[in-house]
């Protein structure tokens, strides 16, 4: 009887029993498989389709393991379904075994029974933020709220602006994570609300509106360039939340550099509207070209020049874009021609 070790690999983001046809075939045909968890999430549904499971004796090391399987197949073919965590060592523990036995050694093959598909590792942050939050979790994470948790997410935000400024790929693969744990963590959270919502909801949602609002790739929308398409999207996102203003959903809170960029660039087609007095244009259009690019340094010495008077910069920049929106939204409601 032919002597043969066949390592089945599988995925635990996978649901137990989703396994290749070739797996299942080779599963099915064992005389018995064996696992080295008794709570193999995939023991049920084998044993279900009459297939025996059998727990190998196991003391924590691969080479104890390899030792055991090897040692199965002395009366013939051994199937062994991989543990969750991929059994580190096994393979080299099985090869250094399988060296010593010289032409006594079995045939060893390893078959990938299931796998994952993009995104797949991204259950693996549910169930630990999940872990975290349950009884008997971290209490620091159990008393959290959306309200606590807001200080972090800017943080994090603002983490890996700097990442992307300073071209640190390392790091921005870091605060993505870190900003991605934040998301994570308000979904989690989001359970325990009277009416519920969790992650699933949330991908749901901008899965939607990322096809809704790309009909150019999803359905028959005409835009090609990018400028068609930033068009497009503003048409529909401005129907999507019926807004009457370009001003509407620019959020309050944003820096004020940040929001005064975001709010000229969004009114730049309106019409009848200045920015700020002729005379205040002027004299920041001199400015501007006697630093001779340097306009970093014009900024910097403008939030000097207020300091050195006692004033804000953050709140009188903020003023002047509250004035603005004002302006536009004003000239947004006069007649046209």
């Amino acid at each position: 009887m032919p002597r043969r070790l066949v390592l089945v690999a599988t995925s635990p983001r996978v649901a137990p029993g989703l396994l290749s046809s070739e797996a299942w075939s080779i599963l099915a045909a064992a005389g018995t498989v064996l696992v080295a968890e008794p709570d193999h999430a995939a023991a049920a549904p084998l044993r279900d389709a009459g297939v025996v499971v059998d727990v190998v004796p196991n003391d924590g090391t691969a080479l104890d393991l390899a030792r055991n399987l090897l040692s199965r197949t002395a009366s013939g073919s051994v199937a062994y379904l991989a543990s969750n965590d991929g059994d580190p060592g096994l393979a080299d523990a099985v090869a250094e075994l399988l060296a010593g036995l010289g032409d006594l050694a079995p045939q060893v093959d390893v078959v990938l029974g299931s796998w994952d598909l993009p995104g797949a590792h991204l259950l693996d942050l549910v169930a630990v933020m999940d872990r975290l939050r349950s009884p008997g979790g971290c209490p620091w994470d159990a008393e959290q709220s959306h309200e606590s948790l807001v200080e972090y997410l800017v943080e994090e935000a603002y983490e890996t602006v700097e990442a992307i400024e300073t071209s640190d790929d390392a790091a921005l693969r870091e605060e993505l994570g870190d900003v991605l744990l934040q998301v994570a963590f308000h979904a989690r959270i989001a359970e325990e609300h009277d009416d519920p919502w969790s992650i699933d909801d949330v991908a749901d949602g901008i899965t939607a509106k990322l096809v809704r609002r790309h009909p150019h790739v999803f359905a028959d929308g005409a835009a090609r360039t990018p400028d068609e398409v930033e068009a497009s999207w503003k048409q529909l996102k401005a129907a999507e939340k019926g807004r009457a203003s370009v001003t509407d959903g620019i959020p309050e809170a944003l820096p004020a550099l940040v929001l005064a960029a975001k709010l000229l660039r969004r009114s730049s087609h309106v019409d009848d509207v200045d920015w700020v007095a002729p005379e205040v244009q002027e004299a920041a259009d001199r400015a501007y070209d006697a630093v001779d690019g340097d306009v970093g340094d014009l900024l910097l010495a403008l939030v000097a020049r207020m300091e050195s008077t006692d004033e804000d910069a953050e709140q009188e920049l903020r003023g002047a874009v509250r004035r603005h929106r004002e302006r536009i939204r004003t000239a947004e409601t006069l007649p046209r021609d």
